[in-house]
C-alpha cells in the first residue's frame, strides 16, 4: 500500500491523492505539516531532508519527495494509456503540459497570490501588489483558455497527468476572495467539468479554513 505524509490542505499533497484516486490505488495519508508537525521530527526528515511535504513510500521502495516527482513516479509505475500515453511523443506531449501547470502555473499563484489572501488579513494586504500577481497569472491562464478551445483537456482529447498537474490550483483560484477576470471562458467550463469529477471533489475541494490568518 502506498503511504504519503502531509496535510489534506497542501496543494502539492491534493494533487497526489487525486492522482492516486485517478489509478486506483490504496493509500493512507498521514496528516503531516504545518499545525500538524511530523516534518522536524528525525523520522521525517531521514526520508526527506527538505521538511517538505508530501512524501510517498511505496511499499519497501526508498521514500520519494517533490509532488512532481512523485506524479510521475506514479504514472510511470501504475499508469496507462491515454492517461500516461505509451508513445513517447504523446507522453513528451502530456508531459510539457505537466510540467507547465506544476511549474509556470502553480508557482506564479500559490504564493504570490493564494498565500497572500488566506494567510495575511485583509487590512495587512498590499492589493496593488495582489492585483499585479493576479494579472500575471491570468496570463498564463490565458494559454490554457486557448488550448482549451480546441480541446476538452489541456494536453488534448483524453484527461491525462497534465489535467491533475494543472487542475487542482483552479479551485482556489475560483474559490479565494480575489477580483477574477471574466475573459476565460473555456477555462471556466473546463473547471466545471473537473468539479463533476467525484476525486476532485474528494481531494482537490478541501476546505482550506485552517490556513487562514486568525
Amino acid at each position: 500500500m502506498l503511504k504519503v505524509w502531509g496535510r489534506a490542505t497542501s496543494s502539492n499533497v491534493q494533487c497526489v491523492m487525486w492522482c492516486i484516486a485517478e489509478l486506483g490505488l490504496e493509500v493512507e495519508r498521514i496528516d503531516a505539516g504545518l499545525m500538524y508537525g511530523v516534518t522536524k521530527t528525525p523520522e521525517y526528515l531521514a526520508m526527506n531532508p527538505n521538511a517538505t511535504i508530501p512524501t510517498l513510500v511505496d511499499g519497501d521502495h526508498p521514500p520519494l519527495w517533490e509532488s512532481g516527482s512523485i506524479l510521475r513516479y506514479l504514472a510511470n509505475n501504475y499508469g496507462a494509456d491515454p492517461f500516461w500515453p505509451d508513445d513517447a511523443l504523446e507522453r513528451a506531449n502530456v508531459d510539457r503540459w505537466a510540467e507547465w501547470g506544476k511549474v509556470s502555473v502553480q508557482m506564479s499563484f500559490s504564493h504570490p497570490i493564494f498565500w497572500k489572501v488566506v494567510r495575511t488579513p485583509a487590512a495587512e494586504r498590499d492589493t496593488e501588489q495582489l492585483q499585479s500577481a493576479v494579472t500575471a497569472f491570468e496570463d498564463k491562464l490565458r494559454i490554457a483558455d486557448q488550448q482549451l478551445k480546441q480541446h476538452p483537456w489541456l494536453a488534448g482529447e483524453q484527461f491525462t497527468l497534465a489535467d491533475v498537474m494543472f487542475g487542482h490550483i483552479l479551485f482556489r483560484y475560483y474559490d479565494i476572495d480575489i477580483q477574477r477576470s471574466n475573459q476565460l471562458p473555456d477555462l471556466q467550463k473546463y473547471y466545471t467539468r473537473l468539479t463533476d469529477l467525484d476525486n476532485y471533489r474528494k481531494h482537490v475541494m478541501v476546505n482550506y479554513d485552517e490556513l487562514r490568518a486568525t
